[in-house]
């Protein structure tokens, strides 16, 4: 399938059972503790189909959390379509929201986001903040939008990652107001 082609319901069922299958397995054990047999098990389907879909556990384990780099751009721009600048202090609700979120799988995301911002998870979250900020950095007519993106997108990786990993102490408030700060400077640096 190739982008914008619509998805395939059966298919995009069986990847949305295994998907779940995961979160569950992995709410009850590490990842590197879960098998595909169990995991094919928990989702009702068979060894065959899983590897029709996914080549891997990492594979399906990224997909599984990919929503997550989806909700970190979406809390990142909530402040858009407000009346406004956006508070350079006091992040918005949607950012401490989603740091609150991530805590129910945080073995699972440290799995998959390593320190630093790395790992499977991280380039995926790195390619797609990046591209979302350069299209914005691009919009606004800014020079320097190539740099800032990348900027903007280590920078919010890097915190995330190191926070989940806990080499950052802080409530999810706390933490989305401090990587909030640091974004504002960046996007406002010329």
């Amino acid at each position: 399938m190739t982008r914008g082609e619509p998805e395939d319901p059966r298919a995009a069922r069986t990847r949305a059972k295994l998907r779940a299958a995961l979160l569950q397995e992995c709410a009850e054990r590490p990842l590197e503790e879960v098998g595909v047999a169990a995991l094919v098990r928990r989702a009702g389907v068979g060894r065959a189909t899983f590897y029709v879909h996914y080549p891997d556990l990492e594979a399906l384990a990224v997909d599984a959390c990919a929503d997550v780099v989806r909700e970190a751009v979406e809390a990142l721009h909530a402040w858009q379509g407000q009346p406004g600048r956006p508070d350079p202090v006091r992040a918005p609700a949607a950012l401490a929201e989603f740091f609150g979120s991530l805590t129910p799988h945080t073995a699972l995301y440290r799995a998959l986001l390593t320190p630093g911002g790395g790992g499977p998870l991280g380039r995926v979250l790195h390619r797609d903040l990046r591209a979302y900020s350069l299209r914005e950095r691009q919009r606004a007519g800014a020079a320097d939008a190539p740099l800032i993106a990348s900027a903007v997108a280590a920078t919010f990786g890097g915190v995330l990652a190191d926070w989940l990993h806990g080499d950052l102490d802080g409530t999810p408030g706390e933490i989305a107001d401090q990587v909030w700060q640091l974004l504002v400077v960046l996007h406002a640096s010329r």
